[in-house]
């Protein structure tokens, strides 16, 4: 078992001043976490599980008030009953309330403001949504999601992001789309060049608002949305609220209701643990004896630095795992090569820098390891997300040097 690896002593050294941990290092720059936030045990996770399994809808998915065709295809994705955010937010979607939703990742939010929001194209073909999104992965998994539920509809989209050949963007756009789903700079790319006319979007969702925020783009946020229609329809979704946050949400939306089904900082699902190294140990040797045992068959691990991420990588594959990487040197193409293959269970490992940290949805991730300590803890609770999605139980682990 990976415990083998833990200070048995934890017990009696609590982790709660900088003094008690001297031996986690952090690049400059980087904010100091205490390391006992990296650990908890405290909640069994199968009676947390047990507790999420027990929430009661108010709603199933045949009581909305959608489209039939839309609830076949819920049906047909294999949604059974609504999460706590969708039970919550799409009833005030569907009635054309501002909404802003508050969840940890992994929650069902996608969902939360698609199903609503097609429906509302289907009961008017003329309405045109813009999702706004931080990085291309998301917002590629957002369209791949929405093909899914509109499947059959004649309803189209176009997901345009940095990163990719713009040609073929431009080109999509010249067609009639209902949903256009991007990020930041491309989106405000496409609008400088006239290729999308914001007057004719009423409909807004900014999804991971707080990540856009962190990643420098609340000017081209603020850009998007004021060339739109001042009357509009506006869905906020972030994990974290801050002042910054608070000033966007009066900013962008009137009247909103508020939705939070945050129940902590990170799911209780999730088990977090360090991996203390000893003196006299290589960090890379640990890793090895962890990936070698039984349980760890779906690996997502975190790197600071794109370099370092690529020789992690290449060393791996070198012993015989099969491992794939993705950062930010790496092609748009190659990165969804690279995801595709982990998503399809064709590599056990994926070792990523935080660009994927955020929104990305991948099945059955047995265990997420931070090999390099995340910058922030904001960070950390993003990169540990990727396991323990929904119901199921996840396992997190931090390397401490």
């Amino acid at each position: 078992m990976y415990k083998k690896q833990f200070s048995h002593k934890r017990q009696r050294r609590p982790f709660h001043k900088k003094g008690n941990f001297p031996h986690a290092k952090r690049s400059r720059g980087s904010q100091y976490i205490d390391p006992s936030k990296f650990i908890n045990k405290a909640v069994s996770p199968a009676g947390e599980t047990e507790k999420v399994e027990h929430f009661v809808p108010e709603h199933q998915f045949k009581d909305f008030a959608v489209a039939d065709a839309l609830k076949r295809s819920v049906v047909a994705k294999g949604y059974k009953v609504p999460t706590p955010i969708q039970d919550r937010t799409i009833p005030y979607v569907l009635n054309g309330r501002d909404v802003v939703g508050i969840a940890n990742t992994g929650t069902g939010k996608t969902a939360a403001f698609l199903i609503p929001l097609i429906d509302k194209v289907l009961k008017n073909p003329q309405e045109q949504v813009l999702i706004i999104v931080p990085t291309r992965e998301l917002a590629l998994q957002i369209d791949e999601e929405f093909k899914a539920f509109a499947k059959g509809m004649r309803l189209f989209s176009v997901c345009v992001v940095g990163g990719a050949p713009i040609r073929p963007q431009l080109k999509a756009l010249r067609h009639k789309n209902n949903f256009i789903i991007g990020t930041p700079g491309r989106l405000k790319d496409l609008i400088k060049r006239d290729s999308i006319k914001l007057a004719h979007f009423s409909t807004l969702v900014l999804d991971e608002a707080d990540r856009m925020l962190d990643m420098g783009f609340v000017a081209d946020m603020r850009f998007i949305v004021r060339g739109m229609p001042t009357i509009r329809h506006t869905l906020f979704f972030c994990a974290t609220i801050s002042r910054e946050i608070e000033s966007l949400i009066s900013e962008f939306l009137t009247e909103p209701v508020r939705i939070s089904v945050k129940t902590g900082d990170t799911p209780k699902n999730i088990e977090q643990d360090v991996v203390r190294i000893g003196r006299g140990k290589m960090k890379f040797d640990v890793l090895h004896d962890l990936l070698n045992q039984k349980e760890f068959n779906k690996v997502l691990i975190f790197g600071r630095t794109k370099h370092g991420v690529k020789k992690l990588s290449h060393v791996l594959t070198q012993r015989g795992f099969k491992a794939e990487s993705i950062h930010g040197n790496k092609s748009h193409s190659q990165r969804q090569r690279a995801l595709k293959l982990f998503k399809d269970n064709q590599v056990q490992i994926l070792v990523a820098t935080d660009v994927a940290a955020r929104g990305l949805d991948i099945a059955d991730v047995s265990h997420v390891i931070n090999y390099d300590l995340p910058t922030t803890y904001d960070d950390y609770v993003h990169r540990i997300g990727r396991t323990g999605r929904g119901t199921k139980h996840g396992k997190a682990l931090t390397f401490i040097e």
